[in-house]
């Protein structure tokens, strides 16, 4: 079973989400579901088939939800020192292969999108910053294959 690292925060809209899909979407989606239902044959209903759609769409995420809130692992983000890295650090890394910088942010896997550099500590990237200080250099096994880092500066 896997157990996703999250904050006090992350745990907070979680629940937020999965109290509102649970009570209100379902209500709504029940609705959309009688409505439609209401304009005859179902196997030939677009409408019903939507409202069937959405049905499942909301019972897969709050499936999700449900196996993040149950899994979790609670962190607590208040208790880091400033010059060691660990979640929500901003950090400036240098890959050393390539030569090139690269500012990014260390976050659980909710808020993780490589894309824009929030970078999850569960990757091998952010597992590997974990608890380093600016100076420390790290090789990361990766899908790509091995490089190395350097802590540049710890921003926040």
């Amino acid at each position: 079973m896997a157990y996703n690292k999250l904050t006090v925060e992350d745990l907070k809209e979680l629940e937020k989400e999965y109290e509102y899909r649970s009570t209100t979407v379902k209500v709504e989606i029940a609705k959309e579901k009688m409505v439609a239902a209401a304009h005859g044959d179902r196997s030939e209903n677009a409408e019903y088939k939507e409202a069937m759609k959405n049905y499942h769409k909301n019972q897969s995420r709050l499936e999700y939800l449900s196996k993040m809130l149950n899994t979790a692992i609670l962190i607590d983000d208040k208790e880091f020192q400033p010059d060691i890295l660990h979640v929500n650090s901003v950090v400036v890394i240098k890959f050393i292969e390539e030569d090139e910088l690269e500012e990014i942010v260390l976050t659980t896997t909710l808020k993780s999108n490589p894309s824009e550099y929030f970078i999850s500590i569960e990757s091998p990237l952010g597992s590997a910053l974990l608890g380093k200080k600016t100076g420390d250099e790290v090789k990361i096994d990766s899908p790509e294959g091995v490089y190395t880092i350097r802590v540049c500066n710890i921003i926040k």
